[in-house]
């Protein structure tokens, strides 16, 4: 099996509750999702006039559209030049795909698998991944997506963003110990002044995207 790589890198994951850990990242090609303040836009379409080698690919220097048809074989052959032992699932949108032969053979080789996923299709993976959902006012999760997550990292750009976090917890009725993280969008500081009064009130957790105040990638 097979699916859409628009990068894969070793870094340091920079939000939610695993900041500060080492990492490696598959980004997928695909998100219909489309806000404003994204920062991975280049993901967005996955175009055929995109494609481009497996090799392109994977030595990436710079942010792009292109992207490649990689196996599940083959990423895990690239797999073996990084240290890292948490691999994270993110986009575009990853859910867009069937992510239970990834996540089962990735755990199975002994990686521990965390998707980011906006929520807005129904989550396929194995039982043991975790679950981040990070909900867009302009597509609503689904209830099982908001069901199946260990953690929800809210995105905070203004004071009616408060308005919706409300919204969408009032809304879980299971006894699930969820992890809520509340981010600030590009490191603007009246949101980060906004997040930071809330989690305190709340007993969240603060998510300030790390990797751009180191300005890694």
């Amino acid at each position: 099996m097979y699916y859409p790589v628009n990068e894969i890198f070793q870094s340091i994951q920079g939000e939610g509750y695993y900041t500060g850990t080492p990492s490696i990242f598959i980004r997928l090609q695909g998100c219909p999702v489309h806000c404003n303040w994204c920062d991975t836009k280049y993901t967005w379409i996955c175009s055929d006039k995109d494609r481009t080698s497996v090799e392109e690919v994977i030595n990436k220097n710079q942010i792009s559209k292109k992207w490649s048809f990689i196996y599940i074989k083959d990423i895990l052959k690239i797999f073996k030049k990084w240290t890292a032992k948490h691999v994270v699932i993110t986009g575009g949108e990853p859910c867009l795909y069937d992510l239970v032969n990834l996540t089962t053979k990735l755990e199975k080789s002994g990686y521990h698998c965390q998707v980011e996923t906006s929520g807005i299709k129904n989550i396929k993976c194995s039982l043991n991944t975790w679950i981040t959902i990070s909900p867009k006012k302009n597509k609503r999760p689904t209830h099982e997506s908001i069901i199946r997550s260990n953690e929800i990292k809210f995105p905070i750009l203004k004071k009616e963003d408060i308005l919706y976090i409300y919204d969408i917890l009032s809304n879980i009725k299971d006894n699930k110990k969820r992890i809520i993280c509340l981010q600030p969008v590009n490191q603007n500081k009246e949101a980060l002044s906004i997040c930071i009064d809330l989690c305190t009130k709340k007993n969240w957790r603060l998510s300030i995207q790390l990797h751009k105040y180191l300005k890694i990638e």
